[in-house]
């Protein structure tokens, strides 16, 4: 299995409406090379791989980045036991999938999951009580809630209940 996949140039290529010669011209890279690099026949250098990027406005980073990438990530869910929540887990780089079980009454006030996120809870079925350091919600099947993961928080079980818990990566802030 080849480690990158820079058949990504084609699709970059279409989709900027440029053939193999728009390209050599721009970034000054063979068409022979760049046809190539498009079917995996050769590897790129460092240099050819920023003066391609430039062309499509990426950076070589990005670029390598996309050739590195697989179109879909399959991941089989992990579980595991937050206090009384019973928790089904998938997570990839910028996402935390957490499907949740609770029977009425059960708290989880520490998570053990907490990154600088988002968090949204989705309540699928039952009552869940939210309590953030200045707020409380309570919230029905269908009800969500967002927040700073950061922040301290507690879920209660106000009955038997099922949620879906998304912590999602906040950008780059500086």
């Amino acid at each position: 299995m080849e480690l990158f996949d820079f058949s990504i140039l084609r699709d970059l290529r279409k989709k900027a409406n440029l053939n193999i010669a728009d390209v050599s011209a721009e970034s000054g890279v063979a068409a022979s090379v760049i046809s190539k690099l498009e079917r995996n026949r050769t590897r790129a250098e460092l240099d050819t791989l920023y003066r391609l990027a430039r062309v499509f406005g990426i950076t070589a980073a990005e670029l390598l980045n996309l050739a590195e990438a697989r179109i879909s990530h399959p991941l089989k869910a992990t579980e595991h036991r937050s206090e009384d929540f019973l928790f089904e887990e998938i997570s990839y780089k910028n996402i935390r999938c957490l499907h949740g079980k609770a029977p009425k009454g059960a708290a989880v006030s520490r998570p053990k999951i907490h990154r600088d996120d988002y968090e949204l809870c989705w309540v699928l079925s039952g009552r869940l009580r939210i309590t953030l350091p200045s707020e409380r919600y309570e919230l029905a099947a269908g009800q969500s809630l967002q927040f700073d993961a950061l922040l301290e928080h507690t879920y209660l079980a106000l009955s038997d209940c099922e949620i879906l818990i998304l912590h999602i990566r906040k950008e780059k802030r500086f």
